[in-house]
């Protein structure tokens, strides 16, 4: 490792204590899955409430709070069991530019991704563990039903450069396993070293100010060179800075 980076990796080493713990759940969309404890009921809140992570963390949290309550706080049995009547409380549901027409097809395909695709974790699934492929193989699969055209733009497609932030973040809420509280460590099928963080406007602005990257954009390419920093500092579980980066951005204003 290159001296010069050493007080950076000291640094970020610190925050990751700080934030990565029970304490970091309440408040942040994280909570909505750790409202429950079978595996499916997870993974389907966690996986639709990333999906409408983006804008102001107390909004996400009472919209993906909201669609909870309209599935029964039942996910997994409301994918599975519902019928199109019971669609019709969907209808009122928003967020941003996330509307009924979007849910509602978000759970016909979650539906097909459990009935036809052995479940989400399997669909990300990837033999040679590489995460770009798998999303880019999950995309494939989720728009494999008949799909309103407006909804492609809430699945990122690293294809496209799209640094796919809200699938990066799910996937460490489900894979890395550290025994802190926050993320769940339920998918043993991806082992945390493949992982990639989650890239926003604030751990890019903070990983910029670090020199971490150098790339402007918030594309894959910059992607790729913060995490060819973050592998340095722990090969094992390079996204665990993903505390770090989002602490300094959110509550310190780095």
């Amino acid at each position: 490792m290159n001296p010069a980076i050493v007080p950076i990796k000291e640094l970020l080493d610190h925050k990751v204590v700080l934030y990565n713990n029970a304490s970091f759940i309440q408040g942040d969309p994280i909570s909505i899955p750790h409202q429950f404890q079978k595996k499916e009921d997870i993974e389907i809140a966690g996986f639709l409430t990333a999906m409408i992570s983006w804008g102001q963390r107390r909004t996400i949290v009472e919209n993906a709070s909201r669609l909870m309550h309209l599935m029964d706080f039942d996910p997994f049995e409301f994918i599975l069991g519902f019928e199109e009547q019971d669609l019709l409380r969907i209808a009122p549901f928003r967020h941003r530019t996330f509307n009924a027409t979007d849910c509602l097809f978000f759970i016909r395909s979650l539906k097909n991704i459990y009935q036809n695709h052995g479940g989400l974790e399997r669909a990300f699934s990837c033999p040679d563990q590489d995460i770009k492929q798998a999303i880019i193989n999950f995309r494939r699969t989720f728009f494999s039903i008949p799909f309103p055209e407006r909804t492609r733009k809430h699945i990122a497609d690293p294809l496209s450069g799209a640094p796919a932030k809200r699938i990066n973040m799910f996937l460490r809420w489900m894979v890395r396993q550290d025994n802190k509280g926050v993320d769940f460590g339920i998918w043993p099928s991806v082992r945390p070293s493949q992982l990639y963080c989650p890239l926003d406007l604030h751990t890019g602005n903070v990983a910029r100010k670090l020199g971490l990257i150098t790339r402007k954009q918030n594309d894959w390419k910059a992607l790729e060179e913060l995490m060819t920093h973050l592998r340095s500092f722990d090969p094992e579980d390079p996204v665990k800075y993903d505390f770090a980066l989002f602490g300094l951005g959110i509550y310190e204003r780095f």
